[in-house]
């Protein structure tokens, strides 16, 4: 009996085989094209993907035929699931870019309570201003989404003192916080936090979750960080909100329209020239090394699955299509 066939449509194999083990025959979509790419396709029972509509594309997706899609990327907002066959199985690499990611916010919190884009912007204009700044220690901090990159956030805010109050699906959790609630408790959760941070998956009901009035429920020195999805904010209310509440800050590393998805980098606001905000190019997961344990942990998932055993990260498509009305 033939091994099934695993199609690698990012690139190369490279070592990717060996961690999948003999339970697989190892094939990349690279360099293929016409027939002999769209049969690829055909062939494959799993598929790794990062970028299907790039990697893929159109023209060659009716031929998939495979029932599991294991994706390198930890969200999966933008996965064509109308383009599956029915009953297959997709999983996102969740946790995968944790560890970077965590640092990433850390770094972007405590700038912002420290003040630094503000006083670097005042030192530059020649304003000498000993303003207060804020500690991390005591601060209590909000981390909506309590998964991979959630949980290495709060033991590294922990470290420094933070008080955590998680938000995840089940209000229940493991970690040592001071308190876990579900989107049922956000209003009560943001009002009391000084840092919120969001790493939701962006779905049917996290798209638009923060806008005006849940800004309004923030303290008004409170800071934001957002290493999710842009959309996960409303881009105007956000603007608005920080252009009229001065001591309100944001770092921004997942905005609203980036190029890997919409080929460009664009805001519709001019939040660059607000003082409070503080932007990095979605590169909080991007570190030397990462890529390759990204996918490492992807190939990983795909031999749990071969082998039966059970994988991580299972993708539940009714939480970003909507279900189509009844006649």
């Amino acid at each position: 009996m033939s091994a099934p066939v695993v199609l690698v449509t990012l690139g190369p194999v490279g070592d990717l085989g060996e961690i999948m083990g003999p339970d697989a025959e190892v094939r990349s979509l690279h360099g293929l094209r016409g027939e002999d790419r769209a049969q690829a396709l055909a062939d494959a029972e799993v598929l790794m993907t990062w970028n299907w509509r790039r990697e893929i594309g159109e023209e060659h997706a009716p031929r998939v035929n495979a029932g599991f899609v294991q994706l390198v990327s930890a969200g999966a907002d933008h996965f064509p699931f109308d383009q599956l066959p029915a009953g297959a199985t997709v999983c996102s690499n969740v946790g995968a870019y944790a560890e970077p990611m965590a640092e990433h916010v850390v770094a972007m919190s405590l700038a912002l309570l420290k003040r630094l884009p503000q006083n670097h912007r005042k030192l530059a204009e020649g304003e000498w201003n000993q303003s207060l700044t804020r500690c991390l220690s005591g601060a209590v901090c909000a981390i909506l989404g309590f998964g991979g990159i959630g949980t290495a956030t709060a033991r590294r805010m922990q470290a420094l003192g933070a008080r955590i109050h998680a938000v995840n699906t089940s209000g229940r959790t493991g970690e040592p916080v001071e308190f876990v609630g579900t989107l049922d408790d956000l209003d009560t959760v943001l009002g009391a936090s000084d840092v919120v941070v969001v790493c939701l998956p962006l779905t049917r009901r996290t798209r638009g979750l923060i806008g005006r009035r849940e800004l309004e429920q923030m303290k008004d020195d409170a800071v934001l960080v957002n290493v999710a999805r842009g959309d996960v904010i409303v881009q105007g209310d956000l603007y608005e909100h920080m252009r009229t509440h001065p001591d309100f800050s944001a770092g921004i590393d997942a905005w609203w329209t980036e190029p890997m998805h919409d080929g460009e980098f664009r805001v519709d606001h001019p939040f660059f020239e607000l003082p409070n905000l503080f932007g990095s190019p979605h590169n909080s997961g991007l570190v030397p090394g990462m890529i390759e344990e990204a996918l490492r942990r992807a190939a990983e998932n795909i031999r749990r699955y071969l082998t039966g055993q059970p994988v991580t990260g299972v993708v539940h498509p009714e939480d970003y299509v909507e279900e189509p009305e009844s006649p």
